[in-house]
Parts: C-alpha cells; structure tokens; sequence
C-alpha cells in the first residue's frame, strides 16, 4: 500500500490570516505567520510539514479559496 505526504501551498498575499483553516486541521499542520502580508494580515503557513497528511479540510474551509493541497507518494 502507497504512502502520501500532504504539501500546502498558499497564496500569502490573498490570505486574510482568519485563522479557519488552522482550527480544522486535524494534525496542526498550519499556523498563522509572525509576518504579515501587504494588506498587513497574518497569513497561513505550514508550522509543521512532515506532520500533512493531505486531506484537504484547511482548502475546503477557505472562505478565500487561497490554499491548494498537493499529495506526493513517500516511498
């Protein structure tokens, strides 16, 4: 049986910093940078990547649509 690893990929300067997707992930793999983007909000990153599984709960609660979720094979 395959393995997947899970990457995110968000566009920082559209997030808005809501917060949403962090509270849905179900293994914390986002935070809210210490940065800010242009518009001056705390976008979402990936606190921990080793730790995605790729389900795709923090795209599909995006009010903005400002995450993608990519999947990779682990061998």
């Amino acid at each position: 049986m395959a393995k997947f690893r899970g990457a995110i990929v968000v566009d920082t300067e559209a997030c808005k910093g809501c917060g949403v997707c962090v509270s849905e992930c179900p293994t914390e793999v986002i935070s809210l940078a210490n940065a800010v983007n242009a518009k001056g909000y705390n976008y979402a990153e990936m606190a921990n990547p080793e730790a995605c599984i790729g389900c795709a709960n923090c795209a599909v609660v995006c009010p903005d649509g400002v995450i993608t979720v990519y999947k990779t094979k682990v061998a």
